[in-house]
């Protein structure tokens, strides 16, 4: 079983971050299924953005630029759209921006958190909320085995530690809260996704591209660290079943949920350099053996709840994701309707759904 594509026909969502990489993704696929799409985000955080190129003012009903943490503008921004859903995406997702702006970072994925629950049970359509985290949000103690959503909470960077935070917000608000307006919240923690469109600083696949197109070496952080590699579409996919199942099934999914890739398809940096280097020409690399702030070596993650109880599950592998990644980029840098070409790669995955 996959998207039920009659669900999301003329339903109202609104999606908080639909600026960004992901939240550009899935307002398209929201939009291409028929659905009635309010965005509210700071105006797009890069110059070329996913945003910009794929023209998505054109698929949403509404488009709000503002802070998360404005909550009158966030309020009332929901009160008009009257939304069934909300996924809420906007955050800082960066953990070496962390390091320079921890207090900003707390506030906005903390306290922007507190709002965004705040301004949906103020109303009187919501029926679910899908609450985006990260798989960073786990206490990393560098175990070999994957970690599930009943592992320890914890961050040691400002960035893992927020959506830490998060995720115990979403929990109390759960319980305290949203019960009793009868609007079902989840959490879901995705993998290191990967896809076009990404133009974000401090991550591999917009970097490798960047150095290439202005004939500069790339510098590595962490060549041998393994990263739970994924589509885009991935995650989003997953998100989207879990919605249907909350406004269908309520509480029995009001929970976390991770949703990652198959365990052998976890690889190092090094990995997937090599892999890119196959494909595209002129990739210049080596470590990068300045003094950087600290990351994890090692993340798995353990997706087997979603698999059995949302019958999910990844379909494309790791060269499929970085195949279609370098198409998207090929394609942008031919100069084509970009939202056609994404379509076209929403298309492809869903075939296989």
């Amino acid at each position: 079983m996959g998207i039920d594509t009659n669900f999301w026909l003329n339903r109202s969502v609104f999606l908080t971050g639909h600026t960004g990489f992901k939240g550009g993704w899935l307002t398209l696929w929201l939009s291409f299924m028929g659905a009635k799409v309010s965005g509210y985000s700071l105006e797009p955080p890069t110059n070329p953005s996913f945003f910009k190129e794929n023209n998505l003012t054109d698929f949403l009903e509404n488009s709000t630029f503002n802070d998360i943490q404005n909550f009158v503008s966030l309020k009332n921004a929901i009160k008009i759209s009257k939304p069934s859903v909300i996924i809420h995406m906007a955050a800082q997702p960066l953990v070496k921006k962390s390091y320079i702006e921890p207090k900003e970072t707390y506030l906005t994925n903390i306290i922007g958190t507190v709002n965004l629950l705040e301004a949906a049970r103020a109303a009187d359509t919501v029926e679910a909320i899908i609450n985006v985290t990260t798989d960073k949000c786990y206490e990393n103690i560098e175990q070999i085995k994957a970690y599930n959503e009943n592992d320890k909470l914890g961050g040691y960077d400002p960035y893992s530690s927020s959506k830490a935070c998060a995720e115990l917000v979403s929990a109390s608000y759960r319980n305290s809260f949203l019960k009793d307006n009868n609007i079902k919240l989840a959490t879901v923690r995705a993998g290191n996704v990967i896809g076009g469109g990404d133009w974000a600083s401090d991550r591999l696949i917009p970097d490798v591209f960047r150095t290439i197109n202005k004939n500069k070496k790339l510098y590595v952080r962490s060549p041998n660290a393994i990263r739970p590699w994924q589509h885009v579409l991935e995650p989003l996919s997953g998100y989207l079943i879990l919605a249907e199942k909350l406004v269908t099934f309520g509480d029995n999914y009001a929970e976390a949920w991770n949703f990652g890739p198959e365990e052998n398809e976890s690889k190092t940096v090094k990995w997937v350099i090599e892999y890119l280097s196959q494909k595209i020409p002129n990739i210049d690399w080596e470590i990068d053996k300045s003094i950087n702030t600290h990351e994890a070596s090692f993340l798995l993650l353990d997706s087997s709840k979603a698999k059995s109880k949302l019958n999910w599950k990844p379909k494309w592998p790791l060269k499929t994701a970085l195949d279609k990644t370098i198409e998207w980029y090929i394609a942008w840098e031919k100069n084509k309707k970009m939202s056609d070409v994404s379509i076209s790669q929403i298309k492809s995955f869903n075939n296989l759904l």
